[in-house]
């Protein structure tokens, strides 16, 4: 969607992006089509507008493919950018050159009634023919303005008297006044026949003296003649662009990035995504011949002008006049000056609260960009001059980054505390956690004045729970343990133990093999036994350390310590998260209620309000959830998770703890209880600012869905996911289940195999071997395996069972070690324990080894399916009912297959589950119903003897050779088999053969 020269003849390469409804009205109005507007052939002309790169000639291009497609005929002439020395007409004689290539005769005759058309023809244009673009050409005085325009007047009617006729003229900020006047010429006077004229121009392009700028006023007060601004393009549409630049999944936040900075401007965006696809480019990295292209705009100013751009290039996209006038370094005057000249040429634009923008966001760094290192490192210091003295307004932010650039450290530290402060006392904990660590950095600079003592501590406790709250406790993490590592001997213990409950903090929310009591116990060993803020806090992280290794009892007792403690400190937010601390472990006490549990956690929740302990409400509102989730109260769990979700939102902290993960395990609930459109919703992040870990989370629970949709394509993004895997195990175990799925659906089995190993390599070093969702990933592989197993031929199928072995050894481990371990387990654990178990006896009856009887795949299935309708899970309910179909049909149950079939397909139905719609094929349906005996005559002899060796497990390929006839009349004798048994596949269709008496 770049503006390139528009050729006949060209296509475009894709399709057409957030133009559709320019499309549709622009040829609406000169009748290409109909549409909504004036009536074909009212309007004659349509002057189109827009920015430089914002598509224009994209849509034009479209434009033109639909003309061709009405069966019109399409020419066009573009202005190139030759200064003063523009050829007159030069648009218009490509535009005869090309009907001279199209139609010669038709512009011979015309020709012989209007000589004058011969000197725009291509190749007898004469060299003295070049003159300046703004005087009176020797072309018009020596054959007469009149004389030619009425030549290419007759020209353009005797072309559309043929066939309708549309003329393209492009970038006319280009054309000379010879090709201005023609065109005001053939605007104003109407043809006999079907012509219709579109010209283009960029109206940034345009400034006040722009020899265009009073003319295109004229032209649109023709009539006949529309005028069309081309409008940049929505953030919806320049996302759907950047995905068909760049097909490989983006995060969120480059994709944001791009958004934000192309402003809608489809050139930009070609830009910027071809940038970042280069190996080694930053984010923000301007690429280089973009940069160019904006510069030019730079050399059309003048002097006074160009240093106002500089200056405010240097205060960002926008600068108020105040700053701007006390950081330039110009008198009023020259200030006015230059501001009049920018304004002129589009490169600055007036905007509200006396404040000046740059037309576009890209000018902006490409000018900073382009400034000498000591230039400017001069106006960052007379901007942080100005801000700092009072001169002008402004914020702790920019004040840290001019007096950072400026190399004024100490201010820079000062400014950047500050601005951390204010934004994570606005909800903007991301922003904060920048302006932390970039005060770190400052304080780490060897040139930062060393008789300058800092709270390292206090900082660093800021940054680490700005992070965590900003949805990133690994980097928090990284860098709490740093900055102990680096505290000296001699710094004060106070200031060790703050740190070190840090780490013990973000401990308890991220995933890593680290204990949080290692850290709080040294901690709490440091600082004196007597009542203190540290110390109370310390002691519920010890409290909440300790529950979560299962020491109820002392953790208990010191969250006890801790609640009178800040009780007695007066810490009221402290105390509401205490409150949360002991009413959660209320959940495992059997003598407690469910009112009691509930409105233990409710109470907390309220105290935690009134105190406005956010982390605490959010807390006390993720247990509560929990708690009914672990009850398998899906339904009131959603709710729980759900105002966890808008309060994290609401006080600006949807990634951090307990806030996310009430908005994860909301979308969890949801494609439990089969609202997938819930999930999507949720698990779209478009126009938000996620960490990498929490924007991985979400599209793993995506995925989840997408598999059992069928979308393989989706495969796209598991390399993505698989770099994060080591960062947060919730990744790996919600997405490899889904690619594992995915990659039996494409026909992997080896990568299937392979992602199971990997997961579980890397969940390994995360928590242990046997985790509990080892069993649902067994189960799940084991399916994978089985998956076309028939097809293989037997000698192959040994060397799968085996796999399928190692598989099920994993999972029956983890399991017996769970339960030795009296894990809690639920009705999810039990569910999926019951599947593995099935999903093997299914792999050995479909594999032909080993295979067991009908009625103990009935009992299995029927185990299974009793799990996931007490665990409320609506999709694997269905898997499950389909699989017991089955089994059913194949043992001659046919009505009860039919029952549960029917009631999988209703559900693979309503959520789009295309698998398992393809599984339920044959099962249940009609075709199925033959009672059992009546086989032996539907069957032929050939298709018995057939039947007989698909029973032992030949393949098709071995029955051919075997009977001495071919591959492909074996499949079709197969296909008719299935068809007469009404079975799924080879291996039913064997078990009925069996039943039945066909096979002995």
């Amino acid at each position: 969607m770049v503006d390139v020269p528009l050729l006949p003849g060209s296509s475009s390469s894709r399709r057409i992006v957030g133009r559709e409804e320019e499309l549709t009205a622009l040829s609406a109005l000169l009748g290409l089509s109909p549409g909504p507007g004036p009536v074909a052939g009212q309007v004659r002309a349509v002057i189109l507008a827009g920015d430089a790169g914002v598509g224009k000639t994209r849509l034009l291009t479209e434009l033109r493919d639909l003309a061709f497609t009405e069966g019109w005929q399409v020419v066009a002439g573009h202005c190139l950018d030759f200064g003063d020395s523009a050829l007159p007409f030069l648009p218009f004689s490509e535009i005869i050159g090309r009907l001279v290539s199209n139609s010669p005769e038709l512009v011979d005759t015309v020709t012989e009634q209007h000589p004058a058309l011969n000197r725009l023809r291509p190749g007898r244009r004469l060299l003295d023919d070049r003159q300046p673009a703004e005087t009176t050409t020797a072309l018009d005085s020596a054959i007469g303005r009149g004389a030619l325009y009425d030549a290419v007047h007759a020209l353009l009617a005797a072309a559309g008297a043929t066939s309708p006729l549309l003329l393209v003229v492009e970038d006319t900020h280009w054309a000379d006044r010879s090709t201005r006047d023609l065109l005001s010429f053939l605007f104003s006077r109407p043809f006999g026949s079907r012509v219709a004229i579109v010209t283009s121009y960029r109206s940034d392009d345009l400034h006040r003296r722009h020899p265009l700028r009073r003319t295109v006023t004229e032209w649109a007060r023709l009539p006949g003649v529309e005028r069309m601004q081309l409008a940049p393009l929505a953030s919806e549409d320049v996302r759907t662009l950047v995905h068909q630049l760049h097909p490989p999944p983006l995060t969120e936040a480059d994709l944001s990035g791009i958004v934000r900075r192309a402003e809608g401007n489809a050139f930009f965006v070609e830009e910027l995504v071809g940038a970042s696809a280069l190996p080694g480019s930053l984010p923000d990295e301007l690429p280089d011949d973009l940069a160019e292209l904006l510069l030019v705009r730079l050399d059309q100013l003048g002097e006074e002008a160009q240093q106002v751009v500089r200056s405010a290039a240097v205060a960002g996209r926008r600068v108020s006049h105040d700053l701007l006038a006390a950081a330039a370094g110009l008198d009023a005057v020259t200030l006015d000056a230059g501001l009049r000249d920018a304004i002129g040429h589009n490169v600055l634009v007036p905007s509200r609260g006396d404040s000046y923008v740059f037309r576009h966001a890209l000018l902006a760094e490409a000018v900073y960009d382009d400034l000498l290192p000591g230039e400017r490192v001069r106006l960052h210091a007379a901007f942080a001059a100005a801000l700092g003295d009072g001169r002008a307004r402004g914020t702790a932010a920019e004040l840290a980054r001019h007096a950072r650039v400026a190399h004024d450290l100490p201010t820079a530290l000062d400014a950047s505390v500050r601005a951390g402060d204010e934004a994570m006392s606005v909800g903007g904990p991301e922003v904060a956690a920048r302006h932390y660590e970039t005060a770190l950095e400052l304080l780490a600079d060897p040139g930062f004045p060393r008789n300058q003592v800092v709270d390292v501590a206090s900082l660093g406790s800021r940054a680490v729970e700005a992070l965590v709250a900003s949805g990133n406790p690994p980097r928090a993490l990284s860098l709490a343990r740093r900055l102990v590592e680096e505290l000296p001997d001699d710094a004060p213990p106070g200031w060790r133990a703050q740190l070190l409950s840090s780490i013990a903090a973000t401990v308890l929310v991220a995933e890593t093999t680290l204990d949080a009591r290692d850290f709080t116990s040294v901690a709490l060993a440091l600082l004196p036994d007597e009542p203190a803020v540290l110390r109370a806090r310390l002691l519920h992280l010890h409290s909440r350390a300790l529950f979560h290794n299962d020491q109820v009892p002392p953790a208990r007792e010191a969250a006890v310590e801790a609640l009178s403690m800040a009780e007695a400190l007066d810490l009221p937010r402290l105390a509401s998260d205490v409150m949360a601390t002991l009413a959660a472990m209320q959940r495992d006490d059997q003598s407690q209620t469910e009112e009691d549990i509930v409105g233990a956690l409710e109470n907390a929740r309220s105290v935690a309000v009134a105190a406005g302990a956010t982390t605490a409400e959010l807390r006390a509102l993720w247990l509560l959830g929990r708690w009914r989730y672990d009850r398998v109260e899906l339904a009131e769990a959603g709710v729980a998770f759900g105002r966890g979700m808008r309060r994290a939102e609401e006080i600006g902290r949807p990634w951090a703890p307990y806030g996310f993960d009430a908005r994860f395990a909301a979308l969890q609930v949801a494609y439990l209880l089969g609202d997938w459109d819930q999930v999507e919703r949720l698990a779209d992040v478009s126009g938000q600012a996620p960490s990498p870990i929490p924007e991985a989370v979400l599209a793993a629970g995506l995925l989840t869905v997408q598999a059992a949709r069928g979308r393989t394509d989706r495969l796209a993004v598991v390399p993505t996911l698989r770099r994060l895997w080591d960062k947060d195990g919730v990744i790996a175990i919600t997405a490899a289940p889904a690619t594992i799925e995915l990659h039996a659906l494409a026909g992997n089995r080896t990568a299937a195999l392979a992602e199971y190993d990997d997961v579980v390599s890397s969940i390994s070093k995360l928590w242990r071997g046997f985790f509990h969702s080892r069993i649902r990933l067994s189960a799940v592989t084991i399916a994978a395996l089985a998956h076309g197993i028939a097809d293989l031929p037997v000698e192959q199928r040994s060397g799968v069972a085996a796999d399928v072995a190692r598989v099920l050894d994993g999972g029956e481990t983890s399991l017996r070690m769970l339960r030795e371990l009296g894990t809690h387990w639920g009705p999810e654990g039990e569910a999926w324990s019951a599947r593995l178990v099935a999903e093997h006896l299914r792999f050995r009856w479909r594999s032909g080894i080993d295979a067991p009887g009908e009625d103990e795949l009935v009992s299995a299935w029927r185990r299974d399916l009793a799990g996931f309708e007490a665990m409320g899970h609506v999709y694997e309910t269905a898997r499950s009912q389909s699989r017991l179909a089955v089994v059913l049909q194949a043992a001659g149950e046919t009505a009860e297959a039919r029952r549960y079939a029917d009631l999988a397909r209703v559900t693979a139905t309503r959520l789009g589950a295309i698998p398992l719609l393809d599984d339920l094929r044959g099962v249940g349906t009609p075709t199925s119903r033959a009672r059992p005996g009546s086989h032996d005559d539907q069957l032929t002899p050939r298709e018995r003897e057939i039947l007989a060796l698909v029973a032992v497990g030949r393949s098709n390929g071995e029955i051919g050779k075997q009977l001495f006839i071919s591959t492909k009349t074996v499949s079709v004798h197969v296909s008719h088999i299935l068809a007469k048994l009404g079975a799924a596949g080879r291996t039913e269709a064997a078990a009925i053969g069996r039943r039945t008496g066909l096979v002995g």
